[in-house]
């Protein structure tokens, strides 16, 4: 609890915010550093993985090299790429880092959303003589949007979190605030800055949720598809939408059954069914 406190007090304090070492500046920082990195993880990947998974073709092997890269820690590579002479070149050890670690989830999930679009639209669009570019921008793409956001969304969490790693290599962000906190065997600046980290990525990752679900190109047809799933389970089985509930009789209507004993059944004469009359002398 105490650490906690002493987080509070840190981050409250105005002090803390100001000047080149404030948070606001190293916010800023990590900000163009994390932005840096995913525009270019985005170029590398995107159109590998729309291509293949349009192909249809390779893409397996992409994604298991992909996945290789995973194992390799990004602390490693950064400190090889540091001590190597593209070291002395500023910030491109941790871009690079960076990136090799944001590429892996972006391929694996545009690949598989394009190759788990639903192949009897594809085959109908092209059926109807759309060209490959064409098939590609209005049906595959559109179809595998939600793993795309996703695999978007996990690569910017990583970025976020691992960003903080720019400070060991003589780098700006957040992470200046934990290592100067390190150094100062301050544990309560130590704690705010990890604090910043996390509050930064879940604030990212709600953005980009909400314009996941604004900028969804079957958002209008997603909708219409829920609406019918619950007029649908509303109707009960065995009964179409909108048809009349069965329930007891009006008032005044006939009720349906077996006549009464002695009353006379429907339709006939009642002079067929009444009992005769019998005169005594």
């Amino acid at each position: 609890m105490g650490a906690i406190t002493g987080a509070w007090q840190w981050l409250s304090t105005a002090a803390n915010w100001a000047g080149e070492k404030g948070v606001w500046h190293r916010l800023a920082e990590h900000l163009w550093l994390s932005g840096l990195c995913l525009v270019l993880s985005c170029l590398i990947a995107l159109p590998v993985a729309l291509w293949l998974g349009h192909l249809g073709k390779g893409g397996a092997l992409a994604v298991n090299l992909s996945n290789v890269g995973r194992a390799v820690p990004t602390f490693a590579v950064l400190v090889l790429l540091t001590l190597s002479p593209l070291g002395r070149q500023g910030e491109w050890p941790t871009v690079i880092a960076l990136v090799l670690f944001a590429v892996p989830p972006l391929l694996t999930n545009v690949y598989l959303g394009m190759r788990e679009a639903d192949r009897d639209v594809v085959e109908a669009a092209r059926g109807m003589g759309m060209s490959g570019p064409q098939l590609l921008l209005r049906v595959e793409i559109p179809l595998a949007y939600p793993l795309i956001m996703t695999g978007l969304r996990s690569a910017t969490v990583q970025v976020i979190a691992t960003a903080t790693l720019a400070a060991l290599a003589g780098g700006g962000g957040l992470g200046r605030i934990i290592t100067a906190g390190f150094g100062n065997y301050d544990t309560a600046q130590v704690v705010a800055g990890a604090v910043l980290v996390a509050v930064l990525a879940l604030a990212v990752e709600g953005l980009l949720v909400l314009a996941e679900r604004l900028l969804d190109p079957m958002r209008g047809r997603r909708r219409a598809a829920r609406t019918a799933s619950h007029l649908t389970k509303g109707a009960g089985p065995g009964r179409a939408p909108g048809a009349p509930s069965s329930g007891p009789p009006a008032s005044g209507a006939p009720a349906s059954g077996p006549p009464a004993s002695g009353a006379p059944a429907s339709g006939a004469p009642a002079s067929a069914t009444a009992p005769k009359a019998t005169t005594r002398p």
